[in-house]
């Protein structure tokens, strides 16, 4: 099997960024003309100067967390795709409820997850993901016929069936969540079959704790990482074991401070914001709702794109304080017109049964009134009361944390 999917993945920076620039000027052209939504988002919009980051980061986000109100307002798509929903070859609804289309050109792309996994024509793969309703399933399926190799559709459930499975037809590779494998391997055994025929594994959809690779690689078995989202597809995959998560060549993968579109430096946690190229169903600044952070330089397999650490948690840090909501996006308001203040977070408390707001703030800078200022833009965007207290610049927490909420609620 060839090192590399192809060779883009090996491509200078520049090159990469000026491909994905074009496609994406394109794209925005395309949505424009025949997407109701982002024909009013992007309205003023100039598709041909979007040329590089600055300019993306000028465009406003899309939300994941919005889909299902949208959605239920403008069915069934919200207005986001370019065609009918007869034109689609599928149609699947994610919990959310979440309507994501299908085309006919392949747009999910996780050859590269599986080829960088070692998965190819020499195997047979076991698809343990759902192939109704959602489309994990079929998004794998695709995959897998990409790279030649031949599926055993799977889905999800009956251990006893999977073992069978593995005995008679040759099973080699696995993709699903990290822990079925897991309860496969361990039926196997307990009925004693043999499953040593199974040396990889592609899995997402939930956290490969280092426990879990560490058994795993007892007993021979390769696994590698991915991350997507049924309306994106592949964002990034691993190719080394803790050396972060290549992003897909397809994709323009950005982090930004949650509540906002304000992309963060190298190494700051921040949402995993992303742009992809279907031109069918457009996808510009969707904000996924996940934390992470982008690693600095390239990875040691010889790939060139950018890497994310991987999943880091939630970016939505919406909570309650004495009766009104909080959003991540107020704090960012707040403290934005303040260029002397590097980073913030709201801190909640509690004290003797009332809620407490302390809003902390990186800076070198504390005169002219700043804590006056902060105080009172923090009450007009969110209606509260709160102590503002300066921290030394690099002090807080880089954890994407906008809103650390303290409180002990119980469960």
């Amino acid at each position: 099997m060839a090192k590399y999917y192809d060779a883009l993945e090996t491509r200078r920076g520049e090159a990469r960024e000026a491909a994905q620039f074009g496609a994406l000027r394109e794209v925005i052209a395309a949505a424009q003309a025949g997407a109701p939504y982002w024909r009013e988002a992007l309205d003023g919009v100039d598709a041909d100067t979007v040329t590089d980051r600055a300019a993306l980061a000028r465009l406003p986000v899309l939300r994941k967390s919005d889909l299902p109100e949208r959605q239920e307002r403008v069915p069934p798509f919200g207005g986001l795709a370019t065609r009918e929903a007869k034109a689609f070859r599928r149609l699947y609804l994610s919990p959310g409820p979440i309507v994501e289309p299908e085309s006919d050109a392949p747009h999910w792309r996780f050859e590269r997850a599986l080829h960088a996994a070692g998965i190819g024509a020499e195997d047979v793969v076991a698809n343990c993901f759902a192939y109704h309703m959602t489309p994990a399933g079929i998004m794998f399926d695709h995959a897998c016929a990409g790279v030649g190799a031949t599926v055993f559709p799977a889905g999800v459930g009956n251990t006893d069936q999977q073992v069978e499975a593995i005995a008679k037809l040759g099973i080699s590779a696995y993709v699903g969540t990290p822990d079925f494998l897991r309860a496969i391997l361990e039926k196997a055994e307990a009925r004693g079959v043999d499953a040593r025929g199974v040396t990889k594994a592609l899995v997402t959809g939930g956290p490969l704790f280092p426990d879990l690779r560490n058994w795993y690689e007892g007993r021979g078995i390769a696994v590698r990482q991915c991350y997507g989202t049924a309306e994106l597809g592949l964002i990034s995959y691993e190719t080394v074991p803790g050396e972060g998560m290549v992003c897909d060549e397809q994709a323009i993968v950005e982090i930004v401070r949650p509540g906002t579109g304000d992309p963060v430096a190298e190494g700051e946690v921040g949402e995993v914001v992303v742009t992809t190229f279907n031109p069918d169903y457009p996808l510009i600044r969707f904000a996924t709702g996940d934390l992470s952070a982008l690693m600095p330089g390239e990875s040691p397999c010889g790939r060139t794109a950018p890497r994310l650490k991987g999943w880091m948690g939630r970016a939505d840090q919406t909570t309650k304080v004495r009766g009104m909501f909080v959003h991540p996006g107020q704090v960012a308001r707040a403290v934005k017109p303040y260029p002397e203040v590097a980073r913030a977070r709201l801190v909640v408390r509690e004290s003797e049964g009332r809620d407490t707001l302390v809003l902390e703030v990186e800076s070198d800078q504390q005169g002219d009134g700043l804590a006056q200022r902060l105080g009172e833009a923090l009450r007009a965007e969110c209606r509260l009361r709160g102590e503002v207290v300066f921290r030394a610049p690099g002090s807080l927490p880089n954890d994407g944390k906008v809103i650390d909420d303290q409180r002990d609620v119980g469960i």
